[in-house]
C-alpha cells in the first residue's frame, strides 16, 4: 500500500516559506488517529486533526533559535485510515507509513493517536539500521506492562513492546505513575529501563544530561502529552498531577538534538477538549519547535 502521499492540509500552513513538496521535505508529518485501547478518558482519534488545525495558527519564527524551521521543509502525509482494521492491522499500517518516509531519507514525525503506535514507529526506524538506538520517552506513566486488560498491544504496554525490539535502550523521563508489577520486574532485571522520576526532576535530584549521555548516538523521541503537568495539558486521557513544564521539556529536547542523531519521533495521547484550544496549540508548537531543534542539531536527518 502506498501511504507516501501529500495531504491537503499541511502542518504549520508553511506555504509562505516552503512549497510543501513531499519529495524535498526534510521532515514528514504522519497523522495517525489511532484509538483502540484507551482505558480512561477517550478522544485520541481526534488528536491529529486538532494538532494540524492548531498548527495553521502558529508563527513560524522561533525566537529561541532565531530561525524559521519551516524553511528546511516540512510536509504532511494524508491522515492514516484505520477504518475496519484490527488493532494489530492498524499498527502495521503505521509501521508501513513510517518505513516509507525513512526509505526516502526523511525524518518521520508521527502524530497520534494513542501511545501503542510507538513500537511500530521504532521498528520501522530500526529495520533500516542494524545499530544501537536510544529511545527517550517523556511520559507520566512507565507503560512497561506486558499486557493490560487482556491485550499486549495496549497503550499501557507501549514501552514494553519497544524494549522487545533489538538493540534498543530506554530512558523514561517525568514518570510519576507505575504499577507494583512494573516495579517488581525492573528490580528483578526482567526489563531494563532508566527512569528519571518527575519528583526527582522537580527537586534537582535527577541528571538528564548524564542519563542522555549513556544512550547510543542514534535516538528516537516519544512524547506522551500527559508527561506535561495537567495545568497546561488537561486534554489527555489520564492527566496526572506533578508533571513537566514547557521550558523544561524544550530544554531537554534541544539537548537531545544538539548531542544525538534524532532518527524519528512521535507525539501521542492528545484528546482534544471541545472549545479549549490551548492544549491543541501546545502540541502543535511542541512538534514544530522539536523539528526546529532537530534541524539545528549537529546530526539532522540528512547528516
Amino acid at each position: 500500500m502506498d501511504l507516501y502521499r501529500a495531504h491537503s492540509t499541511l502542518f504549520g500552513d508553511v506555504g509562505d516559506v516552503y512549497d510543501g513538496t513531499l519529495e524535498h521535505a526534510r521532515a514528514v508529518i504522519i497523522p495517525a488517529p489511532l484509538e483502540y485501547s484507551v482505558c480512561y478518558g477517550t478522544g485520541t482519534a481526534q488528536g491529529p486533526a486538532a494538532i494540524l488545525a492548531a498548527s495553521t495558527q502558529m508563527d513560524l519564527y522561533d525566537e529561541e533559535t532565531d530561525t524559521v524551521p519551516a524553511e528546511h521543509g516540512i510536509s504532511t502525509l494524508a491522515m492514516l485510515d484505520f477504518d475496519g482494521l484490527t488493532h494489530a492491522e492498524a499498527l502495521e499500517r503505521v509501521q508501513q507509513a513510517v518505513a516509507q518516509v525513512v526509505a526516502h531519507g526523511q525524518l518521520p514525525m508521527t502524530l497520534g493517536g494513542e501511545h501503542s503506535l510507538t513500537a511500530p514507529c521504532v521498528r520501522a526506524v530500526q529495520a533500516a539500521h542494524d545499530a544501537p538506538l536510544g529511545v527517550v520517552q517523556f511520559d507520566a506513566h512507565a507503560d512497561l506492562r506486558d499486557d493490560y486488560e487482556g491485550s499486549p498491544l495496549s497503550h499501557a504496554c507501549a514501552m514494553r513492546r519497544v524494549l522487545e525490539i533489538p538493540h534498543v535502550a530506554l530512558l523514561e523521563v517525568g514518570i510519576r505513575s507505575i504499577s507494583e508489577g512494573e516495579i517488581a520486574e525492573l528490580k528483578a532485571g526482567t526489563i531494563a529501563a532508566k527512569i528519571l522520576w518527575a519528583h526527582h526532576l522537580a527537586t534537582g535530584k535527577a541528571d538528564f544530561a548524564a542519563a542522555l549521555a549513556e544512550l547510543p548516538e542514534r535516538v528516537y523521541i516519544t512524547i506522551d502529552v500527559d508527561g506535561f503537568d495537567p495545568g497546561i495539558m488537561p486534554a489527555t486521557g489520564t492527566p496526572d498531577p506533578g508533571g513537566l513544564g514547557w521550558y523544561g521539556v524544550m530544554g531537554m529536547l534541544r539537548l537531545i538534538a544538539a548531542t544525538k542523531q534524532v532518527v524519528g519521533c512521535d507525539i501521542v495521547e492528545l484528546a482534544p477538549i471541545p472549545g479549549l484550544h490551548a492544549p491543541d496549540f501546545l502540541v502543535a508548537k511542541l512538534a514544530y519547535r522539536l523539528l526546529g531543534a532537530i534541524f539545528q542539531g549537529r546530526n539532522g536527518p540528512h547528516a
